[in-house]
């Protein structure tokens, strides 16, 4: 088995192309590919595969319209945890399944844009100064009406608060659970290792962002935000393209107000930029900008792989 290892801001991925359709990765290969002591180590595998040929593929094609062939493959993100879970998608591991493709010559930017297929839906992915920015579709309260109020919806617990904060709940096709702290040290003194609990829980679980903003949050007429994340299925990550969407939206939400359109967000892996931009419903599209590397490619030695 052929592979690549690729990161965005520090959010590594072990990506592999399946072109057949006929590679076999259960939950327990995965985890161990993504082992950083036993194996490649990873945040998360994405398998290429097109689209037509993938059961969950040919579901996104259906509900999009758009078609894949032997000919002319649409690609399929499979995406999965260091766990081995199945995950909808990752903003920064398309970044990263973009580039790769590029590298890989397997497909390349028509009219600047490249369409990639998630458990997520349909992302498009165009190449920008930073490197690669994502149309992330539209955000949502997970409970709306929860959020009714605009200000939280649950409460969270994590090593190294001293007491529960309360929490907005937000969804990028996957769900995410957002917590203001007041100060640099708060964020630094947070124990990420353990996952930390949310009250109540979304049903398929949840990422949880702390965010701190900066002084001023507003600067130029850029927002600015820092973020540590824990993500489902995965621990702590230097980074979380998804989660530094939903960050932005929830410190829009509480103290921006809509006029602040775009954002810096910094994790400890590096800087993306959120924007936001309204549709003629009154939704909100996010598009999600940043760089992706390519590290090395390498081949699986046959005694590593299961017989």
């Amino acid at each position: 088995m052929q592979f690549t290892k690729v990161h965005a801001t520090g959010n590594d991925f072990v990506l592999v192309a399946d072109p057949a359709g006929s590679q076999q990765l259960d939950a327990e290969l995965v985890a161990a590919l993504c082992d950083r002591h036993r194996g490649i180590g990873a945040d998360g595998l994405i398998r290429a595969v097109p689209a037509h040929l993938f059961d969950a593929g040919r579901a996104e094609l259906a509900a999009t319209g758009l078609t894949s062939t032997d000919q002319a493959p649409l690609w399929f993100m499979d995406y999965r945890n260091s766990d081995g879970s199945v995950s909808e998608m990752c903003g920064n591991g398309v970044r990263a399944f973009a580039h790769y493709l590029r590298a890989q010559g397997l497909a390349s930017f028509a009219e600047d844009t490249l369409p990639v297929l998630t458990r997520g839906g349909l992302k498009t992915v165009r190449q920008s100064e930073e490197g690669y920015a994502v149309s992330m579709g539209v955000w949502s309260f997970i409970d709306p009406e929860l959020a009714s109020e605009r200000a939280s919806d649950s409460l969270v617990r994590a090593a190294g608060l001293s007491e529960p904060r309360p929490a907005l709940s937000i969804s990028m096709g996957n769900p995410h659970t957002v917590v203001a702290l007041s100060e640099p040290a708060a964020l630094q003194n947070l124990d990420l290792h353990r996952a930390p609990t949310v009250d109540p829980t979304p049903p398929n679980g949840t990422n949880v962002e702390f965010v701190v903003p900066a002084e001023p949050l507003v600067e130029a007429g850029v927002g600015r935000v820092r973020m540590r994340v824990h993500e489902r299925g995965v621990g702590e990550t230097l980074s979380c393209g998804t989660g530094a969407c939903a960050a932005a939206a929830a410190v829009r939400v509480w103290a921006a107000g809509d006029g602040v359109d775009t954002w810096r967000v910094s994790v400890p892996g590096g800087k993306v930029t959120v924007r936001f931009s309204q549709r003629s419903d009154g939704a909100e599209e996010v598009e999600l900008s940043g760089p992706a590397t390519l590290v090395y490619t390498g081949e699986l030695t046959a005694e590593y792989l299961p017989q």
